[in-house]
This record gives structure tokens, sequence and C-alpha cells, in this order.
């Protein structure tokens, strides 16, 4: 007799039988009845447009100039030259990009970058009072702060650390908790068996993956590039325990290596997800960045993301205890498919629903957490713009409203969207309003 593999059932078939349509075409169906999450949808497409391209949209560099006869692309030029692959030419390493003799030039429509210092209009230049400009094209629409920087290109600078903040947070957090929330569901704490010598070298490559990826090469994240830095302390990571797995292969031939041992599962992570929550968040923030010798937005992404796993941990554990025992996944053993193609093909597939609401409301909180520790002057380098380092400077004089109106205008915004967003997908998951 042959058998043919059995995919996982619709989540919700009474419905989908009813309609005659996808189970994904039922949800976008319902949440476009609600005006307020679409439009919600609608503003973050804005927001992560102005973060995308916020050099384009703010920057004292040209986007595009003529000089000398040649043509230069000075805002797209500046990417290469952050990555070491290019050089500015001489006259233009130091050249004050408003003041040269053009040909023919395209300015973005803010003519000033969050770190540009306009001397003429230093000590808050009102936003709605007369400033020392050149001409109307190079007013300070929304004002400037002590030292002279646009607020305007502050905020659209604010927004990419926002974004990106809110999303590398929550992959992270998503990874994490994905990960440990299916080890807990579907294994519990009697499936989970590996071999004697796989637990130990597991155990002992991590510590020295952690050690030589990370702790030993700390001179590489204060030196060189974060991102790069991490990547390749992640390398290390993956490479010693690829190395401890083979040597594990090879030596579970040996009867009393290869002996069989319960790993419960369940119990392990839901008494480290206890131990999470039992630490508060800000003070575990507040520790970690105090021994951070060079502040960075980058450390305070990684650290949220470190410390929001642990409810999108308890979803997926809670959706997996219930999907392991469902008749599909008891097929799928049957045919002797291995736990982890069960786990990635069809347990976690139909597991993540919880998860997609979990994520839309921790970019809010993820977001408001960077504003709370920018706002202190936390785990944030004293050159970044953020929209709480801007309302951090408002304190120091109150009556530059603006200073304060408008950063704190768009924290409250972006996390209301979010906030809208994850209503309107529990609405639009619901089987019940199908």
């Amino acid at each position: 007799m042959l058998f043919r593999k059995s995919a996982p059932p619709p989540l919700n078939p009474p419905a989908e039988e009813a309609s005659g349509q996808s189970y994904t075409a039922l949800v976008r169906q319902q949440f476009r009845k609600n005006r307020i999450a679409v439009w919600s949808l609608r503003a973050l497409y804005v927001l992560i447009f102005v973060a995308l391209f916020a050099d384009f949209l703010a920057n004292e560099k040209p986007l595009y100039c003529k000089l000398e006869g040649q043509h230069y692309f000075p805002a797209l030029r500046q990417y290469a030259v952050q990555l070491g692959w290019a050089k500015w030419d001489a006259q233009l390493a130091t050249a004050d990009w408003s003041a040269l003799p053009y040909e023919s030039v395209w300015f973005a429509p803010v003519p000033y970058s969050h770190y540009t210092i306009d001397r003429r209009n230093m000590s808050y230049a009102h936003p709605f009072k007369k400033q020392q400009i050149r001409s109307w094209r190079w007013r300070h629409w929304l004002g400037t702060d002590q030292v002279g920087r646009d607020v305007l290109a502050g905020m659209i600078a604010g927004t990419r650390v926002a974004m990106l903040v809110g999303l590398v947070a929550m992959l992270i957090a998503t990874f994490i908790g994905v990960l440990l929330g299916a080890l807990a569901g579907y294994f519990g704490d009697d499936r989970l068996r590996v071999s004697r010598i796989r637990l130990i070298l597991n155990g002992l490559g991590l510590v020295l993956g952690l050690f030589y990826g990370f702790i030993a090469r700390s001179h590489a994240f204060e030196e060189g590039p974060f991102g790069l830095a991490v990547l390749g302390g992640l390398g290390v990571l993956v490479g010693i325990l690829l190395i401890f797995n083979v040597l594990a292969t090879v030596l579970r031939r040996i009867p009393v290596l290869g002996r069989q041992w319960t790993v419960p599962a369940d119990l392990l992570v839901m008494r480290f997800i206890e131990v999470m929550n039992a630490i508060p968040a800000l003070l575990l923030i507040l520790s970690v960045v105090a021994i951070i010798k060079k502040p960075s937005i980058l450390y305070v992404m990684a650290i949220i993301g470190l410390i929001r796993w642990t409810g999108i941990a308890r979803f997926v554990r809670a959706e997996l205890l219930r999907i392991r025992s469902l008749s599909y996944v008891e097929a799928a053993q049957a045919m002797g498919f291995g736990h982890w193609r069960i786990i990635m093909r069809h347990a976690l597939p139909n597991a993540l629903t919880p998860v997609l609401i979990t994520i839309a409301f921790g970019i809010a909180g993820a977001i408001l957490l960077e504003a709370f520790l920018s706002f202190l002057g936390i785990g944030v380098a004293p050159d970044q713009v953020t929209w709480g380092s801007m309302l951090n400077a408002a304190r120091s004089r109150f009556s530059a409203w603006w200073l304060a109106i408008f950063p704190g205008f768009a924290i409250f915004f972006t996390v209301t969207i979010f906030n809208l967003l994850g209503e309107g997908l529990t609405d639009a998951l619901d089987p019940r309003r199908k």
C-alpha cells in the first residue's frame, strides 16, 4: 500500500468550506472590515517609507549636482563612503554643500541632516518666527535645537531609529521565542531524547562558542562595525556547535556514550521564562548598559530582543501542546517523519497565529522602551538623534515647546498604530468572527 504525504489541515475548515475561500483570504477580508486597522497599516507604510529613504528626504548633501562639468550623486555616494568602498574628492571632503557654485543641483526636500549645525539659527530658532535664512528653501519648518540642528531632519532620522529598533528587537525575540516555545510545546517533558555525548558536547560547545565568539572578541565590537562583529561572533558559535555535533555523531556509536537521556524541555523552558520574567526589564537593561564601554543604539536593540521573547515562547508552547495531539501530526509521526520536519512543516505554520499579534504589540513596546531609554540618555551615543533624545533636549528649556510636542506626538502616533494593528489582527484571526 502506498502512503502519500498528508498536508496539515486548514486552520478553520468549517469557514473555508462554507465560503469556498482560503483561510488567508478570509483573514484579509475580515481585516479590511476594520477601517481603523486598515488606515493604521497605511500609516505604517508611510513610516517605513520615511525610515528607508530618510537620507533622501533630509540631507545637507544634494541628491544630484553638476560641478565643474562633473556629475555627482553625493547623497548616494555617502553610503559607499560610510562602508569604506569609496572616498570623497579633496574638494568635497570638507565642502559647505550649501555654498558650492553648482551648475545644476537637486537638494532633498529638507536640505539639512540631523547632525547639520546651522550657526545662524542656534539657540532654539522658533518654527513660526523669523529665522536667519537665505530663502524659504532653507527654512527650519519645525525649528532648531540649542546647537542649531534642524528638528524636522531629526524627526526623520528618529523615524528610522524607531522602526529599526522595533523590527530588529522583535526579530530577535521572535527567533528565540519560537525556537524555545516549539521545543517546550512539541517535546514536553518526555519526548526529547538525546544521546549522552551529544548533550555533553552541545553544552560544552555553547560555552566555548559564547566565549570565543563574543567575550574573547570584545575588541571587535568596539573597533569595527557592530553588525559585522555580531555576525562574526555568531559564525564562531555556529561553527563550534557544528563541529561538536559532527563529533557527537561519531562518538555516539560507543554504547556508553550513545545511551539516550530524556531532557525535560518543557520544564526547563518554563523555569527559564519564569526567571526572565522575575527580573525587571529596566533593571536588566541598566545593568547591561552599565558595562558597555561604547554606547550604541544597536546594543539597545539586542538587549530589548533578548528580554521580550518570553511572551512569544508561551504562546507558541500553548499552541504546540494542542497541535501535537491532532490527527495530521500523529499521521506524520506514523509515516516516520523526523521531529524537526514535523515541527517546521506541519506544526509551526499552524501555531504562529498568536505570534503575529504578539509581534505587533511587541514592536510598540520596544519603540516605547527605546524612547524612554533615549530620554534618560542611557545606552545611546551622544551624537545619536532619536525621538527620546529630542525630548530630553526639551528639558533644558521649557519655552522650546517644539522639541517636546513633535517627538512626543511621533512616539504616541507610532505606538498607537502598532497597537491598533495588533487589535485588528486579533479580530481578523479570531475564528468566531468568520
